[in-house]
Parts: C-alpha cells; structure tokens; sequence
C-alpha cells in the first residue's frame, strides 16, 4: 500500500491511514452527539454572549420547526444564509440542516448582480439576511423565486439591554443599514417564537442528500454550485478532525474563527471540526478591523486559530498582537492561499506555535492535504492527503505523471463534491470517470509523498516560452523587510509575450522599485525577475482576504 500511497509513513504518530466516512449518518447526527455529550459546554460565543451545546441544540430546534411548519419549506428546498460570523449563523445553520434544507451560503456583499444569478441557480425559496444588506436583497427578490424573507439585526442573539442598544446604534448613530422595502419579511426573532410553539416533524436525512451549495468560481468565470452532500462534509469532518486528534483536548478547545462560516474553510475546519470536538468557536464578526480583532484575541485563552496569509499578516503588523497570550495555542491552520514563508516565520517566533499549512478546494469539502501536526519548521509543502484521499499528478491527457514531475493536481476520496447542481457538462470536465477531481492546480509530490503547489493554471506567466509561478516570485518580494503585501501577474510585452509585473504595499515607507529588483536578483533567475513593478496602498482581494491576482491582471493595458 506504502509503496502507492507513500505519504502513509510520513503521517504523524496516531494518524490513521483510513477514517470511517459512514460513523455518522449526517451533519444533524454529528451535532445531537455533541448535544448531548457536551449540553452545559459553550458551543458559540460572539460580542460577548455565549450559546451552550444545549441552548443551540433549542434554538435551532426551533428554526427548523418554523422553517417546516410556518414557511411549509419541504426537505431539499434551498435556503440561503447571507450574513457575517454572528450567533444567528449556526442556529440556521443547523436549524436548516435539521428541518432536512440545502444551505446555500451567500457571501453578504455580493452586488446585486451576483446575488441574483445565486439565488436564480440555486431555486431559493428562502434567504435569511442580516438587515445590513437587505436592500441588496430588495433590489432583486422579484426577479427571483425567493418567496420568504427573513431579516435578523446584529444584537438580535445578545442579552437585553445589550440587544436594543446595539440594534439602535447599527441602524441610527453608525448608519450601517442602508434603507429597504421587503413586504411580509418576517423577523428572525419572531421566526424563533413562531417555532417554539409548534414541533418538528420526523426527517430523513440520507448521507447522500445535498447539505450545501457552496459556490465557488465567481473570480474566474460564472459561479457554480458544488453539491457538497452530508457525506462529504462529515468525511472531511473526520479526515480532517483524525490529524488534529493528538493535541486537542475534548471539550475544552477555543478556536478562533474569523473567516466567516459562509466560507467552506471555515464552515467545516472550524464549525464542524470543533462542533465534533465539543469546542467553543469565538465568532469574529469583523476581522477587517485588525485593532478591534487583536482586543478580542487579548480577551480569550484560545487553543487553535485558522486564517488566510493575509489574515495571519495583517495580525501580525497590528499594534499589540505580540502581547497577546499565546501560551494556551496549540494549532495554527493556514489556508484558502498559499502561506509565505516570511509570513510563517514570523508567526511562529511571535506566538511560538507552527503555521500547519494545508490544501484544498470547495470541491472536496475543502480538505486534501495537511502537514503533519509533529512537524517542527515551515516546509513549503501543502503536506500530505488526509486519511481516505489520494492524490495524484496528472499530464493533460489524464495520464500520471512520475515523482517530481509538474503536472495537475487531481484529489480522489468520500470529501469530493457529487457534482455542479444542475451543471452535468461541467461535472464531467471537473471529475474523471474513475472519481478523480481535477483541481487546476499545477504540482508536484516528493520522495516521502508531500505535495508542493507550484501555481494555478490560469496564473502561470509565460516568458518567453518560460513558465513562471506567481507564488515563487511573491515568496522572494515578501522576504524582502520593506514589503507589507505582494502580487505578481503577467503583462503583455512585445518581446517576450509576457513579463513578470509586481504590485506591491510598502512597508517601509522608503521603499523603491530598484531596491526591490536588487532583492530579486539575489533569488531569482533572469526571465523572473519583474519587468513592470507597481505600488499601491492596498491590494484587491476576496471578502476571506485571497488576493484577486485576475483583476490586477486584467488592469493592464498592452505593455504593462
């Protein structure tokens, strides 16, 4: 087996080489063992309240009650969740999952335009959205079959008076909700109340129902709808919740989550993962303001924390980050992107804790690989496939490719997506017959069985016949001590067809375009070196902080 699979004896001590895809019949099942073993635990905090296992298990009994019996939704209608990390996410969440729903999470500053092509694509009959962004959901609900509108407010799950005094201080002092007409929206407050006094009738939910659409392709072409059933969640929920097994503590973990659960990273390594270790995840609602983020950090004793590059930088050029507490931090997860080595360095001399890098897409739930929890440095590497995944390189025809050989990145095991909804033709150019999905990435795996990326497809510059990988030439500028954040594209050029561009956030004020191809010399070889380089006060990026490479890209007039 070794010998195919020759990442099983570079696994950790404990890390089994198989998990048991079918221990749970569905997400609900997960969430009513941890009810019941952890009822008195904290299961969410966020601006202060905490929800016991027990109080979430009630209040999303509730939701879901409302859902069937008020809203007459039957099981598989698609309702959509569209708002930041708050209390009201995983009642829904599971309140939905419950009442035997397909989730469809939609990120809450979509235009208009995005956000009806989602609900369009996905048939919503249902959207819960914070009050925020409802005039979003006004402009376009009657050119959609969304029928139902419920509306929550951020200090809806706080304490009285601490509700009503956040509730008038969003809306009337900070004027965050911008005004919007929806007739016959039902409050999510009173969405509880109505499910309190009726009962949840009996479903059934099979492995192989839809649990989520999670979009995904939005930033490269239309957004598709992955069909991600209970299955694949609870299966990666397992591979991944197998290689952290060794150093958590049940019913004690504290994990920091600031990506916001509508995105599959941290929907299923922080809430699922941590639902299923009895943990308590600390929402963050917005991790953008860094100040107020790092006082949230001074205010908890957290054992784990999860983020993008750009998350785990920008924590670490906040004023007071390093007089946090870190002596109770035991797992630093990176991913979404790829984590820079100046990056991860500085990380781990500041809180004394590795950055575990891992990999993966919203097709596979998103887990596919991870480094080992015992590893002591930074490696380079995406690590190894999780428990129950082969990975494998393939050429363009399908064919596999030998050890270290650059070739696309293809991932096989129970945490791949069923397909598109309603997409067969896309289905099959993502999965292979034989199950293998094909992830655009270009990689390669070594002796010992961990994978390198070495860039996506469609970010590969070309000079002058010459592949050039992005990542490689943002991990050279952001060793540089004056460079804050880094992108690298390709421009058109004459001579070479293309040329390596670097737009680039100072941090040192004083910082020059000569000294930062001096810096390159040093690392890299000629038709790498920047050709074109820019300096800007920020980067584009998505709402989780990946960097939109294709819009700086697409910025560019002929000659860069």
């Amino acid at each position: 087996m070794s010998a195919e699979k020759p990442w099983l004896a570079s696994y950790a001590p404990g890390v089994p080489a198989e998990i048991n895809a079918d221990e749970f019949s569905s997400i609900p099942a997960v969430f009513a063992k941890s009810c019941a073993l952890y009822r008195d635990r904290p299961a969410f905090s966020n601006m202060g309240k905490v929800l016991s296992y027990g109080r979430l298990d009630q209040l999303s009994m509730q939701f879901a009650s409302f859902l069937r019996n008020t809203l007459k939704l039957e099981k598989g209608d698609r309702i959509a969740l569209m708002m930041p990390n708050l209390l009201q996410y995983p009642i829904a969440i599971f309140g939905a999952l419950r009442a035997g729903l397909i989730v469809v999470n939609t990120n809450p500053l979509y235009t208009s335009r995005e956000l009806k092509h989602q609900l369009n694509d996905a048939g919503v009959s249902a959207i819960l959205v914070l009050e925020n962004f409802a005039a979003t959901v006004a402009e376009v609900l009657h050119e959609t079959p969304c029928k139902h509108v419920i509306v929550t407010r951020i200090g809806d799950m706080l304490d009285f008076p601490k509700s009503l005094i956040t509730n008038f201080a969003v809306k009337h002092i900070k004027k965050m909700v911008p005004a919007f007409a929806i007739p016959h929206a039902i409050s999510f407050t009173s969405a509880l109340a109505s499910g309190a006094r009726q009962s949840l009738p009996a479903v059934e939910i099979a492995a192989n129902d839809v649990a989520f659409l999670q979009y995904t392709g939005g930033t490269t072409g239309v957004a598709k709808g992955a069909m991600l059933t209970h299955r694949n969640l609870v299966a990666n929920m397992q591979q991944v919740g197998a290689w952290f097994k060794s150093v958590v503590v049940l019913g004690e973990e504290i994990m920091i989550t600031a990506l916001p659960l509508y995105h599959i990273f941290a929907l299923t390594c922080n809430c699922l993962v941590f639902i299923n270790f009895g943990g308590l995840n600390v929402l963050i609602t917005n991790p953008r303001d860094m100040p107020g983020f790092v006082k949230e950090l001074k205010k908890s004793r957290f054992t784990s924390i999860t983020g993008v590059n750009t998350l785990f930088n920008g924590l670490l050029n906040t004023p007071g980050f390093d007089e946090i507490d870190f002596s109770t931090l035991r797992t630093s997860f990176g991913g979404g992107m790829a984590v820079q080595r100046a990056v991860a360095e500085r990380w781990k001399k500041t809180t004394g804790c590795i950055l575990i890098e891992g990999y993966g897409m919203t097709e596979s739930s998103p887990v596919a690989t991870d480094n080992p929890m015992n590893a002591l440095e930074y490696s380079g590497s995406v690590g190894l496939p999780v428990p129950s995944t082969e990975l494998s390189i393939q050429d363009d025809d399908g064919k596999l490719l030998p050890q270290g050989e650059n070739g696309e990145i293809c991932i096989r095991g129970p945490q791949v997506m069923k397909g598109y909804w309603q997409r067969p033709e896309d289905t099959a150019k993502s999965i292979t017959p034989d199950g293998w999905l094909k992830t655009g990435d270009i990689g390669n795996m070594d002796a010992r069985g961990f994978f390198f990326i070495v860039d996506r497809k469609k970010d590969m510059i070309l000079v002058s016949g010459f592949n050039v990988y992005p990542n490689e030439i943002e991990d050279v500028v952001a060793l540089h001590p004056g460079v804050l954040e880094v992108a690298a594209v390709g421009v058109p050029d004459e001579k070479s067809g293309e040329a390596v561009k670097l737009v680039v956030v100072k941090k040192d004020p004083n910082l020059t375009a000569e000294d930062l191809r001096a810096h390159c010399k040093l690392y890299l070889t000629g038709y790498k070196l920047p050709k074109v380089i820019e300096f800007r006060t920020s980067l584009p990026k998505t709402n989780v902080g990946k960097i939109l490479r294709r819009e700086l890209r697409d910025a560019q007039p002929v000659g860069g």
